[in-house]
């Protein structure tokens, strides 16, 4: 546009130019003149208004791709913030959970510790006799009898007075006949001189079997509670080296069998 409005400026002035010699009136040439120099100031004004039109469209060009770009970085800000939201929220779900279970484990715990300690109470004076010992072995109460108390040496059947000093044991864990026990038999290093019992794991199997068929026949206790299992010499508690060592280590278990399904996360079937 500018090109051509510049061709028709140049004609005119060209024509103006030759008009004196065409014998054109003076005031007609200034009058030309006149025109033809508004018509260029007006050029050069729309000329500049459109170098100021494109230099803003410039800019709002530039303002909307700035704008584009503040507003995609505000979207993944936006999706990045949502993301950790649900992180956090997830983390604060699992450690509610695991607050939980700690509370049931430790109401567990505490339970078991006073149920034991109420146990403990009530075997006191067997305890003070040395008749048993009470003791906790990998999270277990163990009941510890004395084989002496309860059997004659070399023996696996229960004598009187090892029926009687059983008996006493049993009063008190009727309250816990619910309870699985495993009986657990043990003996000293030195091997067993009899005929009927080749090994000392043999003897004290037959011990333990003998406690459980008392428990079951004699005491009430349910057969699908109880369990037997001899140890041989291949579980002491004191030094075989000494006769008080091996006093110790000839003995029966009374073991009270965890209920696994006062543990918290664990399934029963």
């Amino acid at each position: 546009m500018k090109h051509r409005l510049s061709s028709s400026v140049l004609g005119l002035v060209v024509i103006t130019l030759l008009a004196p010699s065409c014998g054109v009136k003076k005031e007609t040439h200034q009058k030309v003149l006149d025109e033809l120099t508004a018509t260029q100031l007006k050029l050069d004004e729309t000329q500049r208004e459109r170098d100021k039109l494109l230099e803003g469209r410039d800019v709002l060009l530039s303002d909307k791709e700035k704008l584009g770009a503040s507003l995609d970085d505000k979207s993944r800000a936006e999706a990045e913030a949502r993301a950790r939201a649900a992180k956090l929220a997830a983390e604060m779900q699992a450690t509610e959970a695991e607050l939980l279970d700690l509370r049931k484990q430790r109401e567990a715990t505490n339970k078991r510790l006073a149920a034991f300690r109420e146990l403990t109470e009530k075997f006191r004076k067997l305890v003070d006799t040395g008749k048993l010992k009470v003791t906790f072995r990998q999270g277990q109460m163990v009941l510890q009898l004395p084989s002496g108390v309860l059997f004659s040496s070399g023996k696996a059947a229960l004598s009187s007075g090892g029926e009687a000093a059983l008996q006493e044991i049993l009063n008190v864990l009727k309250e816990f006949s619910d309870r699985r026990f495993l009986i657990a038999g043990h003996t000293d290093n030195v091997p067993v001189k009899s005929r009927k019992f080749k090994s000392n794991w043999l003897l004290s199997t037959a011990r333990a079997v003998s406690v459980v068929t008392y428990m079951t026949e004699k005491a009430g206790f349910s057969a699908t509670n109880l369990a037997a299992a001899g140890y041989g010499e291949f579980s002491p508690v004191a030094d075989n080296g000494t006769d008080e060592g091996r006093a110790q280590n000839r003995r029966i278990e009374i073991i009270l069998v965890p209920d696994l399904s006062e543990l918290p996360g664990l399934t029963v079937e």
